[in-house]
């Protein structure tokens, strides 16, 4: 495996994981940013798609597997696939194979929202839960929009995804921040879609942040650099300045889903005072 990256949060092993590569137009990567600036940090190719990986996360403590999203769709077929430019030549499972771990030592699934490519893998091909033996955990508010879409939602929502799981009785619905366990909270996260949430470790006097689709990959630190997927931008602009100052001040090791190169980061300020996101380069081996 190349994409195996993990750090120790106090007693919790992180494990940042991939399920491949994928690319989505620049422009509606960036939303109002213009390309004469993005493309100073990401180079499109020919069809103005930008690279991105799909990241999910594995935190392992006495003898818990609780994974952080689940991968990439692969029920949409080779148009599918041709479209997003979708490269599976590395998948989650065969991460955790190489961990010792195979889906059924899975105890717990955070779904930080219903995305095809954030809760893709959720279901087989069968239609049967991936993960038999976890607990699915999702915001109500997520799990009535992604059964409610409208005209703008619709396309990111796959039913086959998350209707086996809600059939199967393997949701467990919150609604707002909640504890897990101690030092494993789910934070609402809301402007990317309503009822978006993250994941906040903190033990042993640090602190990890999956931060989902907030911060998608390094590049998008910058307050403005909103995507124009984002149903709710302004709020995703206000979610940000509440979080990124108290994720900067505690010195929060960051985690996106979908930078291509940097599994953990940390928020610094440039030089004019904006957001950036840098590589954190301390890891320990799997």
């Amino acid at each position: 495996m190349s994409w195996l990256h993990t750090r120790q949060i106090g007693s919790f092993r992180v494990t940042s994981l991939t399920d491949g590569q994928f690319r989505l137009d620049g422009g509606s990567m960036y939303g109002t940013v213009p390309k004469v600036l993005w493309s100073r940090v990401t180079v499109a190719d020919e069809h103005n798609r930008i690279p991105l990986r799909v990241n999910p996360l594995l935190i392992q403590q006495d003898g818990e597997n609780i994974l952080v999203e689940t991968g990439l769709w692969d029920g949409g077929g080779e148009k599918f696939d041709s479209i997003y430019a979708v490269d599976r030549d590395e998948t989650v499972f065969r991460g955790l194979a190489a961990l010792g771990l195979g889906p059924e030592d899975i105890t717990t699934v955070i779904c930080t929202h219903l995305h095809f490519d954030h809760a893709g893998r959720n279901v087989t091909a069968l239609g049967d839960p991936t993960f038999p033996r976890a607990r699915y955990v999702v915001q109500a508010q997520e799990l009535d929009d992604a059964r409610h879409p409208h005209e703008r939602s619709r396309a990111s929502y796959e039913p086959e995804t998350f209707e086996p799981i809600l059939h199967a009785g393997l949701f467990d619905v919150i609604d707002g921040g909640h504890e897990l366990r101690p030092g494993l909270s789910v934070l609402p996260l809301p402007g990317h879609t309503r009822g978006m949430q993250g994941v906040v470790l903190r033990d042993g006097g640090q602190t990890l942040v999956c931060a989902a689709d907030l911060l998608p990959t390094l590049n998008h630190a910058p307050l403005p650099y909103i995507m124009g997927f984002d149903l709710y931008p302004v709020q995703t602009l206000e979610t940000r300045k509440r979080y990124f100052p108290q994720w900067l001040e505690e010195g929060a090791v960051i985690c996106t889903p979908h930078d291509p190169l940097v599994a953990f980061a940390r928020l610094t300020l440039g030089p004019k005072g904006a957001f950036q996101a840098q590589p954190d380069q301390v890891a320990v081996s799997p």
